[in-house]
Formats: C-alpha cells, structure tokens, sequence
C-alpha cells in the first residue's frame, strides 16, 4: 500500500529577507509550489511563466499568501528578450536577486526512430538552453554583488534511460552538466549552484499528458508506492537555496524513491 503523504511542512524563516525569481512558476506544478514554499520561507518573490493568464491567477493565489502584492513577468525562456525583461523587472521590482530557481522544462513522449528535429529542439530549447540564458543573466546580475544561489530542475532521467523520454533526458542530462560547470565558474564570486532531480512529482498537468499507464509503471517503481507532492521537491530546493547548504556546489541531489 502506499505510504501516506506526510503533514505539510510549515515554515521557519529560513530565506528571511531573501529575493527570489522562479521561473515557470504559473500552474500546478513544482515552479508554483516552489514559489509559495519560498514565501512561506520569508523571501520576496518575484514570478515568471510565459502562460499570461495562468500567471495571473498565480500571482493572485501568491499575493494572497504573501499579504502583498507578488512582482511577476511574461517570460519565454526561448527568447532572449523575453528573459533580459525577466531580469530588468526583477532588478526593479526587487532591487537585486539572491535566488534563481530555473524551473522551466518542456517534456513529451516520442519514441527516437519517429522524432522530429522540431520535437527535439524544442525540448533541449526549452529545458536546456531556457536553463542556461536564464543562468547567464543571473550570473551577470550575481556576480558583480559577489553573493547570490542558482537552483536548477534536473530529473533522475538525466541518469535513467526511459523510452520515449530521448530528448527530455538529454536535454535533463545537459542541465546537471551546465549546473556542475557553472559552479565551477561561479564559486570564485562566492556564488552557489546546485540542482535538484525528481524522479516523480505528481500535478494536473503532468496527469494531463501522461498516460495512466505509464503513471501508473512509474508509481509502482517507486519505494513509498506514490508520487512525491511538488511541494515535497520544493523544500529540497528551498534548502539548497538557503545557507542551510552553504558549502554545497555543483551538486545534484536527486529527490527520489525510486528503485530498478
């Protein structure tokens, strides 16, 4: 049977003070949970997604939360302008930014001998290249402060083969990588980079373009027999991003059950 969701787990000021941009952050899924653990956690918090409307109804549900108004801005982390408005605003809103939590990621299922070069590329433009503008812009806002943390949304996919998952498993592989690499660059600034790599986390959209089938495999290879609630990979994230992981870089932990 499946073990029980344990109790939601309340705040304790760890990123008191702290600004943070989450990226992807609209919808249901870990960029909102990690959005609203953040404020739980203290930290002002600035929203992105390149969903307008569901963005509203995120900053609405956030502001609510915070007991003032949520800074947010339409960003597709494809396009460069889109993200260069992402980083002016959040300079403006919030003066400067101690936290990027890179959430954006496409997926999708095609198997590799009927991928498209479009399938392909959207997902690596999307879930690797978004990781890396989005780092980029950071890291130039970051390092002249000399202080900052980056959080990257890796997947355990990026070490375990699953079929139909070519792209989003490159492109989840290339984000440890980049993750890893920037540490390296960053460190000497006094600037932290680590990434986190759920296994299963489950949400509505996912539901939503997941077969019960596959979700149900999925589920089934995992040793609490159940998903993770995006919150739960929220607070590994809110972890790395506090000083609670203050020697930690170029890491990856993944934020899973899961076994063979």
């Amino acid at each position: 049977m499946p073990v029980t969701v344990p109790p939601y787990v309340e705040g304790h000021g760890l990123l008191e003070g702290r600004t943070v941009v989450v990226t992807a952050a609209a919808g249901t899924g870990i960029g909102s949970a990690a959005a609203r653990r953040c404020i739980e956690e203290g930290a002002t918090v600035l929203v992105s997604d390149s969903h307008e409307r569901r963005l509203a109804e995120a900053v609405a549900t956030l502001s609510e939360l915070a007991g003032r108004p949520v800074a947010s801005a339409i960003c597709n982390v494809t396009i460069q302008d889109d993200i260069d408005h992402l980083f002016a605003t959040a300079t403006a809103e919030l003066g400067h930014i101690d936290v990027l939590i890179n959430n954006a990621g496409l997926g999708g299922t095609a198997e590799l001998i009927e991928m498209t070069d479009e399938q392909w590329s959207l997902v690596i433009d999307v879930t690797l290249t978004g990781t890396f503008r989005a780092t980029r812009a950071a890291l130039q806002h970051m390092v002249p402060r000399g202080k900052g943390v980056i959080v990257n949304n890796a997947s355990v996919l990026g070490w375990r083969a699953q079929a139909g998952q070519a792209h989003y498993a490159a492109a989840k592989a290339g984000v440890m990588a980049l993750t890893r690499c920037a540490a390296v660059e960053a460190a000497p600034a006094g600037i932290r980079i680590n990434a986190v790599a759920p296994s299963l986390a489950m949400h509505p959209f996912l539901a939503k373009v997941t077969s019960d089938e596959l979700l149900d495999e999925l589920t089934e290879r995992e040793a609490f027999g159940r998903a993770a609630e995006p919150w739960e990979i929220a607070n590994t994230m809110v972890f790395l991003a506090s000083d609670y992981s203050s020697y930690m870089t170029g890491e990856v932990i993944s934020v899973s059950s899961q076994h063979p």
